[in-house]
Parts: C-alpha cells; sequence; structure tokens
C-alpha cells in the first residue's frame, strides 16, 4: 500500500518580512495610547468650538498690559495734581519762616536801642549824682567807657594741637584738663586775675569788658565771657601804669605760670606797654540802690 504524501504541489503563504517585529510596528502606528488619544480629539474639538490657545493667551497678556498703564497713568495724573498743592503749602510754610526772622530782628534791634538808651541813662545818672565816688564806682564797675595807658597782652593757642613736647610735668597736672596746646579757661581766669592784682584798674577781653561780676567758663573748646564766646587769639588789654604793670605781671605767681604754659605746651603770649588804651564801658550795667536799716537800738548799719 503506498504511503501518501501531502501534495507538495500546493503553494503555501509567504511569510510577512517584518512578522517577528509585530511589537515594534504596534508602537509605530499606535503611537498614542487610546486614553491620549481621546483626550487630544476633545480638546480639538474645544480648541475648534472656541479661540485658540495662543489668542487666548495674548488677549490676557494685552489685558495685563492695559490695566498696569492703567495703574501708572492714575497714579502720574495724581501726583500733578497733588504737587501743586504742596508746593504752596511750602511756599506758605517759608513765608511764615521769614516773617518770623524779621520780626525777630526787629524785636532784637529794638531790644538793642531800649538797652542802650538805659545804659545811657544810668552812667549819666551816676555822673551827674553821684560825684568824684560816684565817678570812681563807675570806672572800677565798667559802667562808663575809659581810656589810658597800660598794656596789650595776647594769649593764643599752640600752633599745633599734637601732644605737648614737654614732660607733662607742667601746672595743669591733674586739673583736669587734657594737655594739649589750647589755651583754656582756667588758663585766661588766672591770666586777667593777675593783671588785676598787678595794678590793673580795667580789663577788657577781645574787646569786652570785665566787671567783678563777670564769668569765664567753658563750654568745649570755647571759652565764654558772661556766656558770649571769644575766639582766639585772646587780646587782653588793661588800663594802669603801664611799663610797672607790665613788669609786676610777668614776675608775679600768675605771669609765671603763662611762662610754664609757653614753654612747656607750646601756648603763644606776648605782652607790650601801651601809651593809651580804649576800653569800651561793660554793656546791661544794673544800678542797685541801698538805704540803711535801723537795728533795734535805734542805731543804723
Amino acid at each position: 500500500m503506498s504511503q501518501q504524501h501531502p501534495d507538495r504541489s500546493t503553494p503555501s503563504r509567504p511569510a510577512r518580512p517584518d512578522a517577528s517585529m509585530s511589537l515594534l510596528n504596534n508602537v509605530m502606528e499606535h503611537s498614542l495610547d487610546d486614553g491620549y488619544a481621546e483626550v487630544a480629539a476633545r480638546r480639538g474639538a474645544e480648541g475648534r468650538a472656541g479661540l485658540p490657545r495662543t489668542l487666548r493667551a495674548k488677549l490676557g497678556l494685552a489685558a495685563g498690559l492695559v490695566l498696569a498703564a492703567l495703574v501708572v497713568t492714575l497714579g502720574a495724573a495724581q501726583a500733578r495734581v497733588e504737587a501743586p498743592a504742596i508746593a504752596k503749602e511750602k511756599e506758605k510754610l517759608i513765608e511764615r519762616i521769614e516773617d518770623g526772622n524779621k520780626r525777630a530782628d526787629t524785636l532784637q534791634k529794638s531790644v538793642d536801642r531800649l538797652r542802650s538808651s538805659v545804659d545811657k541813662k544810668q552812667r549819666a545818672a551816676l555822673e551827674k549824682y553821684g560825684g568824684e565816688r560816684a565817678r570812681r564806682v563807675a570806672l572800677l564797675s565798667g559802667a562808663v567807657p575809659v581810656e589810658g595807658p597800660g598794656v596789650k597782652l595776647v594769649v593764643n593757642d599752640a600752633e599745633t594741637k599734637d601732644s605737648p613736647s614737654g614732660s607733662g610735668e607742667g601746672p595743669r597736672e591733674g586739673g583736669g584738663f587734657s594737655e594739649t596746646g589750647r589755651v583754656r579757661d582756667r588758663d585766661m581766669q588766672r591770666v586777667v586775675n593777675g593783671l588785676w592784682e598787678s595794678g590793673a584798674e580795667a580789663v577788657a577781653i577781645n574787646g569786652q569788658r570785665l566787671t567783678a561780676r563777670s564769668a569765664i567758663r567753658a563750654a568745649g573748646d570755647a571759652i565764654l565771657v558772661d556766656n558770649k564766646p571769644l575766639v582766639p587769639p585772646y587780646t587782653l588789654l588793661a588800663v594802669g601804669p603801664g611799663a610797672k604793670l607790665s613788669k609786676t605781671f610777668q614776675d608775679s605767681v600768675d605771669g609765671q605760670y603763662l611762662h610754664v604754659l609757653r614753654k612747656d605746651y607750646g601756648i603763644r603770649s606776648s605782652i607790650s606797654v601801651r601809651d593809651e588804651v580804649r576800653l569800651p564801658a561793660a554793656p546791661s550795667m544794673i544800678v542797685r540802690t541801698a538805704k540803711p536799716v535801723k537795728t533795734e537800738k535805734g542805731s543804723t548799719s
């Protein structure tokens, strides 16, 4: 019995060349997942129904720019409206300050005139009704101007304000002052007292007459005489027996004190005899009167 073999003459279907790459073909043909594809289709439908996304973004940006420009414009307009008002207030304030300064100057001039008038009347009364004794008192108190022979003493700070070249064992030791070449109020006090003790009849510093009530003080580094600041160099004019006054002062303790300040601290000073010295009257003199008081026994004191 013959064995039957399949019909080899029937041709078989040829295999696809990419049969072994079916997974890769699937990925290439369907690059998006079904869910992604559905969402993309829905967004496309919405875009066709409304405005494109790029157009909406441009419109939003334009609206923001318009709003910003509106805010800036309104701010500038408000500033322009308020500027004139602020300028007017400033001008009014300046006018008030200037008017106040003018009134203050006018009042100060009036006070100076009244003070000068009172001083003249007081001095005239002393000279007229006081006799020789009153004139002597007026001279010593500084109520009247004075002139005569005397001395001129100039005291000035050292040329540099560096530390002194001396040993520091000078008359200022322990005085509470920094050891520099600057003239202090206590230095000026000693110099003035030395002139009085040496026989000066009247003394003035930088044109300001000194009296028994004058105060020499300090405010920082400045020297004040009756609360008026002095500027170096300090020029002292003293009325008295010129040559004798000069020698007596230089030989006195206070004259030696000034000599040590010049030697150890560089403070500059010079004294000269003058044939005529003119001193003004002291400002704002106050005239006081006294009356005898009776005691219990009837006597006066």
